[in-house]
């Protein structure tokens, strides 16, 4: 489907600025460590925010539902594409009903100052932007059920629900305009801050490479050995641990009997029990050739515009060939060299203007619509009204799934009674018994592979949970079953010096590394400014390398150096001719000498003030609210304001 016809993302931009814009509290609670009290919290419930330290006997806390977190959630989830995977689902449902507990608190605070937003601010909030585009076009109202269908389509919520997520922000918005309303920056402040931030600088950097210094640490067979008896409890558990696991594995193949085949009932069943899944939507398949009118075009251009269309249209229904006229006078790059073909489209994904058209219009008639993009004529080429698919269109796809779990199924029981008489029986003689072959892997790690199973992740998982003796598991291998028992435990432990000397090498080097660059420099800064500030020549004497830069700024990048503002804002302090110190850029060590500093001249201050000031302000109103947010969520957390729902807080992400 070409991107000028699709439902515009803005309303749905605008709709996550309201609904995500909890967040704009701060993300101070982020994980509300400390937060975490017991006490009776219902099931349906992620959270309760007690406005008064009494509320809490008296049972009035604001509720944080779990369907608003889960709602939240999947929402975020289907914007930001995440992959449907239930740990970073976990993991975004703990951040979404943080921010919401968050926002809550907020939500408190605000009605103690006196801030709220009332129906008219809702109502007008939906008049203005993409959200009045849609639902009063022209100034109309589209109607309750039009309203409703909109917003359960593109939100899967309820016009209620939406409506108190707008009055959420709103209030949070003149919360925040109410404390940053004192925050104030001088004009003294914004021309600094601009001429600061914009001064460049040009300078020669003498380069002291890592790699190659780091070749020149060759400690002795002693040394080494000294550095790691030093250094025992580093390398006390440097060797993993290692187990044995001896194991038969099966395929479905194998399995006494095969995979049962789903019956004529069990397919009807199947069929009938997901009949909702099989619902085919309403479409239109249709072409169109655009005639493009810029947003903010005079009448003039918009008359032009509509007169080209009428032109096109009247030659379209006098027989005039779609494909010639598409590439010589559509605007829409996605379509005209396709005949102006769309292909088909579902109710409610094209822009409103011409998805009306495409659901109203005489299949065959040659129409003119106008959306934001200017002026279509548009064809509809065929529509497809909504039914349900039959069962002989599904037969093959509901066979498959169900062959798929009876096999799921069938592995499953295979393995439980397998590893049930292997506890009795031993694994060699249940794997005799059945035709199956016992293999024994060697010493393994945590991370290792079995390289007889297609997939070892999961029996892995199992054997170091596990332990010499335990009865017989099974797990999934990717490929059928494996039932197994850990026969051998290597502890993790110290490596033999010998075995582990090269490991050692690499730490020592690495240890005696910044100590021996940072000498290095110092020589080098010495020499150039015993030379007279000849960097050149002190760079030669120690076999460094010399390079210069172009005019840079603050985010400026130099080759063999990185960013100038992040590696050595110091710079911006120099003057030419003067030598820094030790500078460590990347992997490797610089000594820089300024050759030409520029600031930027009075004029071109004057004529960033402005903006430089507006960026100040956000800049300082950001981190007053966010003292402010800490403050309360420190009062709320020594209180015990806030009661979260232990059961439902769930493992994160590690790392995340």
């Amino acid at each position: 489907m070409i991107r000028f016809l699709q439902q515009d993302n803005r309303i749905v931009k605008a709709f996550f600025v309201v609904i995500i814009g909890v967040s704009s509290v701060g993300m101070v609670l982020y994980l509300i460590p400390g937060f975490t009290s017991g006490g009776a919290v219902s099931n349906d419930t992620f959270a309760v925010v007690y406005p008064h330290w009494y509320s809490r006997f008296l049972s009035s806390g604001e509720a944080v539902s779990m369907q608003r977190v889960e709602q939240m959630t999947r929402q975020q989830m289907q914007q930001q594409r995440y992959p449907d995977n239930p740990m970073i689902l976990n993991f975004l449902e703990q951040r979404v009903g943080q921010q919401l507990v968050q926002q809550q608190i907020m939500l408190v605070e605000a009605a103690k100052l006196g801030v709220h937003a009332t129906n008219d601010d809702v109502i007008a909030f939906l008049h203005q932007g993409s959200f009045g585009e849609v639902l009063f076009p022209k100034g109309n109202y589209i109607g309750d059920d039009q309203y409703a269908n909109f917003v359960a389509s593109r939100f899967n919520m309820s016009t209620t629900q939406l409506e108190e997520e707008i009055r959420r922000e709103i209030t949070l918005n003149r919360l925040r305009s109410l404390i940053t309303a004192p925050v104030t920056v001088s004009d003294q402040d914004v021309r600094e801050s601009y001429r600061k931030e914009n001064i460049k600088v040009k300078f020669d950097y003498a380069i002291v490479n890592s790699d190659d210094l780091r070749k020149t640490i060759n400690p002795s067979d002693a040394d080494l050995e000294a550095f790691f008896k030093k250094n025992a409890p580093r390398y006390a558990h440097a060797v993993p641990e290692e187990r044995q696991i001896t194991y038969f594995s099966f395929t479905p193949e194998q399995i006494p009997g095969g995979v049962p085949q789903p019956s004529q009932q069990e397919i009807q069943q199947y069929y009938n029990a997901h009949q909702s899944e099989y619902q085919v939507p309403e479409e239109a398949t249709s072409r169109h050739i655009l005639v493009s009118v810029p947003n903010g075009a005079d009448a003039k251009t918009d008359a032009a515009a509509k007169a080209k269309a009428e032109r096109i249209q009247k030659e379209l229904q006098s027989g005039g060939n779609w494909t010639e006229i598409a590439k010589k006078d559509s605007d829409d790059p996605g379509s005209k060299d396709k005949g102006g073909e769309l292909g088909p489209a579902k109710h409610g994904t094209m822009v409103p203007e011409f998805d009306k058209a495409i659901f109203s219009q005489k299949i065959g008639d040659v129409g003119l619509v106008k959306s934001q993009f200017g002026y279509h004529v548009v064809q509809v080429e065929s529509r497809q009204e909504p039914h349900a698919q039959s069962l002989s269109e599904l037969l093959p796809t509901i066979q498959a799934t169900l062959i798929r779990e009876k096999s799921a199924q069938a592995e499953d029981n295979y393995a439980k009674a397998l590893a049930s008489e292997a506890m009795k029986d031993g694994l060699q003689k249940t794997a005799a018994a059945h035709h199956l072959e016992v293999m024994t892997t060697p010493m393994i790690g945590r991370q290792g592979v079995i390289a007889a199973l297609p997939d070892s992740a999961q029996i892995l998982a199992k054997a170091f949970d596990s332990k010499v003796g335990d009865p017989a598991q099974f797990a999934p291998t990717g490929e059928g079953y494996a039932i197994f028992q850990v026969t051998k435990v290597d502890a993790a432990h110290a490596p033999a010096f010998a075995e582990y000397k090269s490991h050692v090498l690499d730490d020592y080097r690495d240890e005696q590394l910044p100590q021996l660059l940072n000498q290095k420099l110092l020589e080098l800064a010495a020499k150039a400014k015993a030379a007279g500030g000849d960097l050149a020549k002190a760079a030669k004497e120690v076999g460094a390398t010399v390079k210069t830069s172009d005019l840079a700024g603050q985010t400026g990048q130099v080759p063999d150096f990185g960013s100038v503002g992040q590696v050595a804002p110091q710079l911006f302090d120099m003057k030419p001719g003067d030598l820094s110190g030790p500078i460590h850029a990347e992997r490797n060590g610089v000594i820089a000498k300024i050759v030409d500093r520029q600031e930027p001249s009075a004029a071109e201050i004057a004529s960033n003030f402005d903006r430089t000031r507006d960026q100040m302000l956000d800049q300082r109103r950001e981190e007053a609210f966010n003292v402010f947010v800490t403050n309360v969520t420190n009062e709320f957390q020594k209180s015990k304001r806030v009661q979260l729902n232990t059961k439902n807080q769930k493992p994160q992400i590690p790392g995340m």
